[in-house]
């Protein structure tokens, strides 16, 4: 999924020169089959969480262009996705930036990513975001390589993306996924509840660590059934909703009431299959009772939050203030990054049950692991 690198150590080319005959060989060259398409404009929420990174002055404001490649799924998963898109949508709709979009596709290799990244290069874009931890090396790349380029990553603070000019974008899962996990323990009526994940990485696992850590606060002889639809390097565990559909299928077979996805698309699935055993789902990313297909949100029973149409949108306003974010800010619950959705009435009555194991998150009093 990415392009092969100008080789520059064995070269006296200037590099000028160079990077011009980089651009005319790859007009030349075979493109791979990801489509950069024009998005529509939206609007999301405006919270301003801070964060932990720097910032850099970069001079006056200017109109900026921004790229945004998705991960697998893209726009119109409901999800993780679709929240980031939101947080471009505002930014096109409130800044005027000129944007374009670009989409991965489920299976994809390493080279795709690289070259999905180096489309929206050349094609003049000077803000990139990423979503998706996967991006990691293409980032870092990308970002060696093109040091005027401003990039943002979603979900990676790793060194593999890390850069002068790379603004990593991180949330504490484990800490939103604490309290619907206390949530699903309180509306439980078999003492037994469910986790699906995506792809079995250690990002997923914060989901489920945390969902697990919030049940067992509730209740700490809870039985929770864990499975991963993929490993990696296979990421279409984030795009399969027949997937998804099986794994929830057999937990609400073998007694689980609620089941929580952190699954991305694949989370429809887990929707379909609480609808037909006439049982819960939680969702996850983003509010999935108001974005799920209308015949399936009466069976969840809240969402995690994760704001990530807050922090793309940061990322872009602060650019175009003519400041450059740089280094890894982390969108807690502190800060407002996470938080569990209310829609439809159905944790109205233990809301203030939940607000005080997220005011002791807050206060330090508990502190949330990250590993199951």
């Amino acid at each position: 999924m990415h392009t092969t690198q100008a080789q520059h150590s064995a070269s006296c080319i200037p590099r000028e020169q160079e990077t011009a005959l980089r651009r005319t060989m790859k007009v030349a060259a075979v493109v791979s089959v990801a489509a950069l398409a024009l998005a529509a404009c939206g609007s999301s929420g405006n919270d301003q969480p801070s964060g932990s990174g720097s910032s850099s002055s970069s001079g006056s404001a200017k109109k900026i262009k921004v790229g945004m490649a998705y991960d697998v799924g893209g726009r119109g998963d409901q999800s993780f996705n679709d929240s980031a898109a939101a947080g471009l949508d505002k930014a096109k709709s409130q800044l005027g930036v000129d944007a374009k979009e670009a989409a991965a596709v489920a299976g994809e290799n390493e080279a795709a990513r690289d070259e999905r990244l180096q489309q929206l290069i050349d094609a003049g874009y000077t803000h990139i975001v990423a979503v998706g931890f996967a991006y990691a090396k293409a980032v870092g790349k990308a970002a060696k390589a093109n040091k005027d380029v401003h990039f943002a990553i979603v979900d990676d603070a790793s060194p593999d993306s890390k850069g002068d000019n790379v603004d990593q974008i991180t949330f504490a899962e484990n800490e939103g996924s604490f309290l619907v996990g206390a949530a699903a323990a309180l509306k439980s009526k078999s003492g037994h509840i469910g986790f699906v994940g995506g792809v079995n990485v250690p990002l997923i696992k914060k989901f489920e660590a945390g969902y697990i850590a919030g049940a067992k606060a509730v209740n700490k002889d809870i039985k929770v059934d864990s499975q991963y639809l993929t490993q990696p390097p296979d990421f279409s565990g984030f795009g399969d909703p027949a997937k998804g559909k099986t794994a929830a299928e057999g937990m609400y077979q073998k007694g689980a009431d609620v089941v929580y996805h952190a699954a991305g698309g694949s989370g429809g699935g887990v929707f379909t299959a609480a609808k037909a055993a006439g049982k819960l789902a939680i969702g996850v990313d983003s509010d999935q009772a108001l974005t799920a297909p209308a015949d399936v949100r009466s069976v969840i029973l809240t969402s995690m939050i994760k704001k990530v149409d807050v922090a793309v949108y940061d990322f872009i306003k602060s650019a175009a203030d003519g400041k450059e974010l740089t280094g890894n800010k982390v969108y807690d619950l502190k800060a407002g990054g996470v938080d569990y959705a209310t829609t439809g009435g159905k944790i109205d009555d233990i809301k203030s049950k939940l607000d005080a194991y997220k005011q002791q998150i807050i206060d330090g009093k508990i502190t949330v692991p990250v590993t199951p």
